[in-house]
């Protein structure tokens, strides 16, 4: 895939404002796209859209191909009647500013659980027709994820593989008797991803005629607790009583001293190969139904990935194992033809990852707040005077400190670097600035800035921490009112003097 020379911005939809605790697929997502357009972006890239869980991380989630019911614009199902002013007569009081998973785990699923009790009793048969239309077209994998996330609340919440053992290996005849009996949860939860896709396949609309396409993330592991595990258990590495006996994760390295213990489960290579990699094609057919281009997160996994023995403390003790990257790549394209996608490139990375990349001429990444470690900073391959055409930079990822923060707690050999650099000692106000228009003069042909960097946020806005969890992980929002017209005019002044300008439909 060759990229045009264009611009984007980084924000998850839960970070957008409104009233209901999250951001939403409504009016305010509508109000952003049209900022960026306004902005002269191209793209907006957002995180995983699947539904989440335990830790709230969308890398995390209940199903490779669901999406979260958290993003569901409830002012929508108001518009469309299937919620009243009633519904919302006890709303908490949410904070503006940051998301509370856990009262949005309660209040939210009332709220759905009302919306599909009035479309049962009293809703259009075109809605039922439209619903109908959906769960035959989604049947592949939404029957199995309905079942499951209905078999999951029947055991209390528990994970798959602390299930009784009939419904944890799947024999035929609990599922067809849990099929019957939880009918009515079954058609609950496909209704939920009915709104959500029927929302997200409109604002995805509402983008493109504004000239904006969405850059969308593919975990490259899937959650141990979800359906994709539950359903597809040969394709992983489990043991007969539905545990896994290695998992995922990476070595040591700039994030953690102890390395990143993300416990999903592992593929089995040699398995999907023998189906013809049918698992793999699926899922980019799902997302490709969601997004225009898919950055594939964690790429290196699809050359080696770092096997971790099951159950560990931390991932000091694994080791690399290669993997089958390269024959499933090849078995997706002879399905699905040339796939847009973007490499995560990042970390240890070896010769055999590089192949893999360019040998279908996937564009890699780059991160600007990695640039200016080390003692000879000028052969650092993220200096942006190094950096490739067929290039996505960052100035920051989701798992960065935003650029303000990075400049304020930077060691003191890569503030005096960056300062050699650009000849000055920029200030704090001033660093996350200059960062951008570093990174949209490159010659990368896409450059995408988070929008903390953007609103010139400090380390308070950070998105995520690397190897923790807690109440301060994926839970910022952005303020509305510093979304201002005038900020969205100086963007298009940079995109445009750097080239970056692209012309609307």
């Amino acid at each position: 895939m060759t990229l045009n020379r264009a611009s984007g911005i980084l924000l998850h939809p839960t970070s957008l404002p409104g009233p209901y605790g999250i951001g939403e697929l409504g009016m305010n997502a509508r109000h952003f796209i049209d900022w960026l357009a306004q902005a002269g972006q191209t793209y907006w890239q957002v995180m995983p859209l699947g539904p989440t869980g335990y830790g709230d991380s969308p890398y995390q989630a209940f199903s490779a191909f669901a999406g979260n019911p958290y993003l569901i614009d409830l002012a929508t199902l108001k518009e469309e009647k299937l919620l009243s002013d009633a519904d919302f007569a006890a709303m908490p009081d949410f904070d503006p500013f940051k998301v509370d998973f856990g009262v949005q785990y309660v209040w939210r699923h009332q709220m759905l659980d009302r919306a599909y009790a009035k479309f049962v009793f009293d809703s259009t048969p075109e809605l039922h027709r439209e619903f109908e239309d959906f769960k035959a077209a989604e049947a592949s994998w939404l029957d199995d994820y309905a079942l499951f996330m209905a078999l999951k609340n029947a055991f209390g919440g528990l994970p798959w593989n602390a299930w009784e053992s009939g419904a944890r290996d799947r024999d035929p005849q609990v599922l067809s008797q849990a099929t019957e009996r939880l009918a009515a949860q079954i058609d609950r939860v496909k209704f939920v991803q009915f709104l959500f896709f029927r929302q997200w396949t409109a604002l995805r609309q509402y983008a493109r005629e504004r000239g904006i396409q969405v850059i969308g993330d593919i975990p490259i592991f899937v959650a141990l607790d979800s359906s994709d595990a539950w359903a597809n258990r040969d394709q992983f590495f489990f043991d007969d009583q539905g545990q896994p006996t290695v998992v995922a994760g990476v070595p040591p390295d700039y994030f953690s001293e102890t390395g990143q213990l993300w416990g999903n489960p592992l593929y089995n290579w040699d398995a999907m190969q023998k189906d013809g990699f049918q698992w793999w094609i699926k899922r980019f057919q799902g997302s490709l139904k969601l997004y225009d281009l898919i950055r594939v997160d964690h790429f290196r996994g699809f050359a080696g990935y770092w096997e971790i023995p099951f159950p560990a403390v931390n991932a000091i003790q694994g080791r690399w194992v290669p993997a089958l990257g390269h024959q499933m790549f090849e078995a997706v394209f002879a399905a699905l033809g040339e796939l847009p996608i973007i490499a995560e490139d990042l970390g240890v990375i070896t010769p055999d990852v590089d192949k893999l990349r360019d040998d279908f001429h996937f564009p890699g990444m780059a991160v600007l707040q990695f640039a200016f470690g080390g003692g000879d900073f000028s052969v650092n391959a993220f200096l942006p005077e190094n950096l490739k055409e067929n290039q996505v930079v960052y100035t920051g990822t989701h798992d960065n400190d935003t650029s303000r923060g990075w400049w304020v707690n930077a060691a003191p050999e890569e503030r005096r670097n960056f300062s050699q650099y650009v000849q000055h000692d920029p200030a704090e106000e001033a660093f996350a600035g200059q960062l951008t228009r570093l990174a949209f003069q490159s010659r990368a042909a896409l450059a995408v800035v988070p929008l903390q960097d953007v609103l010139n946020l400090g380390s308070e806005a950070r998105m995520n921490l690397p190897g923790t969890t807690g109440d301060h992980n994926w839970t910022w929002r952005y303020n509305p009112a510093t979304l201002m017209p005038s900020l969205a005019d100086s963007l298009r002044v940079l995109t445009e003097q750097t080239g970056r300008l692209s012309s609307r439909p």
